[in-house]
């Protein structure tokens, strides 16, 4: 639920550290999403890929990717809608686990994270590398509900939920940055909560210099 007047205030006072700019504190987890839930039914045909800036692509079955190490923790959430709900507790695979598996050309700098349905947004390197993003299996100790991406979602705890892609399915390394779904509306390229990295132009400029160096 959200929390009334008072119960927010308090709230805040509680998290104020901790609450970037523009926030406000919530208990709910709302659901906002681009197009339709998917319905997997039997995840023997789910896969997950990874290419392009890597020295040899990877695909990995439902069953491979489930059976990665995991661990549990404790993470916020910040939303560009102006919502942030605190001290969630996560379970998945750490980025660093399937990262076992990638060997990384050397002129990849970012990520373009592929979702269904039809969803993309786009990570530096050094945040996509943090040691605290993942793919996450379960919330609250419970696997994930479809609307919050079941049977697997990313995780950036240190940018704007939209970058925390829901149903991922792929990995697509790059040399350079493009623009993903919502950047592609005007969503900033970062998503940097504590700068209100929210909206921002995506210049001619930038486009005509990552399809020179494609």
């Amino acid at each position: 639920m959200f929390f009334n007047r008072k119960e927010r205030a308090e709230a805040e006072a509680k998290y104020r550290d901790r609450l970037p700019p523009g926030q406000t504190v919530t208990l709910k987890w709302p659901v906002l999403h681009f197009g339709n839930v998917p319905n997997y039914g039997d995840l023997s045909t789910w896969d997950f890929y990874i290419w392009g800036k890597v020295a040899r692509p990877k695909r990995f079955t439902w069953t491979e990717f489930s059976a990665l190490p995991t661990r549990t923790q404790v993470s916020d959430m910040h939303c560009v809608t102006h919502w942030s709900k605190f001290d969630s507790t996560f379970e998945g695979i750490p980025i660093a686990e399937v990262m076992k598996y990638v060997e990384l050309l050397p002129e990849a700098s970012h990520v373009m994270i592929h979702a269904d349905p039809g969803y993309t947004t786009n990570l530096p390197l050094k945040d996509f590398l943090d040691e605290d993003v993942m793919f996450v299996l379960k919330y609250e100790g419970q696997p994930l509900e479809p609307d919050h991406g079941y049977p697997t979602r990313l995780l950036v705890p240190k940018l704007y939920l939209w970058k925390s892609a829901k149903w991922v399915r792929g990995l697509e390394f790059m040399s350079g940055d493009r623009p993903g779904f919502w950047e592609q509306y005007g969503y900033h390229m970062h998503g940097d909560p504590w700068q209100e990295e929210r909206h921002g132009t995506y210049v001619v400029e930038t486009m005509q210099n990552v399809r020179a160096n494609q």
